[in-house]
């Protein structure tokens, strides 16, 4: 049985996402292959901020969507078998339904509940939630593919 939860030094070893890029700081309740949250800590000194708007940050829309990604990659990578995982990336495949309902404001705690919805050979689709202090801020679904590393 694997821990619930895991910490940014594992989700590096299982996405080949490194700062700047890397948005998720932890998962934690993790629920084998089929759930969990991820933490992204938004602060006024994340780059994405920086300009997104000067005087009024606001966290993008389309970084929300590819902290959900990473999160859904980093679910499933640390789930399946390392020898098949191993040489392996998960690209996003398609985006759909995605509504941006409140602006994420640093500096806050930007909660995604992810939950994998099916799987079809490598192809695996995926809905979230992002929340402020449970207030629901965006939600998505897509689909995200597992294919092999050019090595």
């Amino acid at each position: 049985m694997k821990n619930n939860s895991i910490d940014k030094k594992k989700i590096e070893s299982l996405l080949p996402h490194r700062d700047p890029m890397l948005l998720i700081d932890k998962l934690i309740n993790i629920i084998h292959l089929k759930s969990a949250t991820a933490i992204v800590n938004v602060k006024k000194a994340s780059f994405f901020v920086q300009g997104h708007f000067p005087g009024q940050p606001v966290m993008p829309g389309v970084f929300i969507v590819e902290a959900f990604g990473q999160a859904a990659a980093a679910l499933t990578a640390y789930g399946i078998d390392p020898k098949v995982y191993e040489n392996k990336l998960v690209y996003l495949m398609s985006v759909e339904k995605a509504r941006f309902r409140s602006p994420v404001i640093p500096d806050c705690e930007l909660n995604l509940d992810i939950e994998a919805l099916r799987s079809h050979g490598r192809v695996w689709k995926y809905k979230g939630i992002a929340k402020v202090k449970g207030k629901i801020m965006a939600d998505a679904e897509w689909a995200a593919t597992i294919v092999d590393r050019n090595i």
